[in-house]
Order: C-alpha cells, then structure tokens, then sequence
C-alpha cells in the first residue's frame, strides 16, 4: 500500500497518550512488561521514563512526539510489513508516518515474544 498525504497528516495529528495504552495492552497480553515496552520507545526516541510521561501528559501529537526525539541512528534497520505498509517502502515526505510504523513494529515484535537484542538491533 502506498501512504498518502492525507492517511499521514491522519497519524501525525493522533496524540501519543491515545495509542500508548493499546501499546501496553498489546505487550502486557503477550506476556512482556511496560517496562520492556518502555526501554523499546527509549531505544527508539531517545526518551526516559520522566520524558516519556511528560509527552503522554500534554497529549503530544505524534508529529510533535517525533519531533522531539532523537531517533537511534539504527532505526533504518526496522523493516518489514506493519499495518499492510512496508516500511522501508515508506517516502521521505512520509516521515513521522514512518516514524510511527517503526515504533508499531518494534511493539508487534516485542509482543510476539522477540529477543530484546534483536527488537534493539543491537545484532
């Protein structure tokens, strides 16, 4: 599938806070803890636990989540299908739509009982 303006414009405006307890549901389902979860996002952006709860308090969009981050310089390596999108198929002028399939992605494979090392792409 191919994302349009329109479907990213949808995304950016969602609030973190709105999707983030589905995240914990998610893991927590599965087995894994809010706390794998959290070293996840942390990976990802850059945020520590204080940020992170900061961002969910002021219902940051996700366009301002990201653009607040630091993204991990290996975020490129997050590939595959999530939501019927191939990431790495995903345009530049797409980025925080991008940005939020890299953290669904890291999720799914944190719910579906991933190593941590390999969710990390520490190898």
């Amino acid at each position: 599938m191919k994302v349009t303006a329109e479907k990213n414009k949808q995304i950016a405006k969602m609030t973190f806070a709105s999707v983030y307890p589905h995240y914990v549901t998610k893991v927590e389902k599965k087995g894994r803890t809010k706390e794998e979860l959290h070293q996840v996002i942390q990976w990802l952006t850059g945020y520590d636990e204080k940020s992170l709860q900061a961002l969910i308090q002021d219902k940051a969009s996700f366009e301002t989540f990201f653009q607040k981050a630091k993204l991990h310089p290996n975020a490129h390596l997050i590939k595959g299908v999530i939501c019927g999108y191939r990431i790495e198929d995903i345009d530049d002028e797409f980025e925080t739509y991008r940005q939020v399939r890299y953290l669904d992605k890291l999720v799914d494979e944190l719910a579906k009982g991933r190593k941590m090392e390999k969710i990390l792409r520490t190898t």
